[in-house]
């Protein structure tokens, strides 16, 4: 059931990140200003490819995740390995345990820092700035601006998404380690 679970979440993580980075990587408009044909791009905002580039990292990061989970559960015994998780005994599975989380925790750093970094990128197209006389972008190139927002909502989504697989491979992987209180018990039941 536990498996289970965590397959869905990484589909579904896998599927938002997915969706983010097709929202901003496939979005143009075409506007007349002043007489000259302008095409907005993502290329255009340097935070927006990278957004895009950094989404569908993630994206294929946790669909190979699931296939692992996948694979596992279909050619493992459920007593030995569990659907997703490594034997208790092994050394070879914590380290492959450690590396679940440590993959788990960088994807989700980096998929909520290029996130944050377009947001901030993206509020000075919608607000510009006075200073250095950056004009307002938005009120020109609206559906590109309303697309690269349901880009950044998919991204914190998975972002957040991801944050929680970083919770639960956590948690695998302190389960293979055993308990100071339970292996303390252990001690003093043998002893009594």
């Amino acid at each position: 059931m536990e498996a289970k679970a965590e397959g869905m979440a990484r589909g579904a993580v896998a599927a938002l990140a997915a969706a983010a980075a097709l929202l901003v990587g496939l979005d143009t408009q075409t506007e007349t200003v002043l007489l000259i044909r302008k095409k907005a791009t993502v290329r255009d905002v340097q935070a927006l490819w990278v957004l895009a580039l950094a989404a569908s990292a993630a994206a294929g990061y946790h669909l190979l995740h699931l296939l692992r989970c996948l694979y596992l559960a279909r050619f493992s015994s459920a007593e030995a390995h569990g659907p997703c998780g490594p034997n208790r005994n092994s050394s070879s599975s914590k380290a492959l345990a450690w590396t679940c989380l440590l993959l788990d925790k960088g994807c989700a750093y980096m998929v909520f820092a290029v996130t944050v970094a377009a947001a901030q990128a993206c509020v000075i197209a919608l607000e510009g700035e006075r200073a250095l006389q950056w004009n307002k972008l938005c009120n020109i190139y609206t559906r590109f601006c309303e697309q690269v927002a349901g880009s950044l909502a998919c991204g914190m989504l998975a972002a957040a998404g991801t944050a929680v697989l970083a919770a639960v491979s956590a948690r695998k992987l302190f389960r293979l380690y055993p308990s100071l209180s339970s292996s303390s018990a252990t001690t003093k039941a043998t002893t009594k």
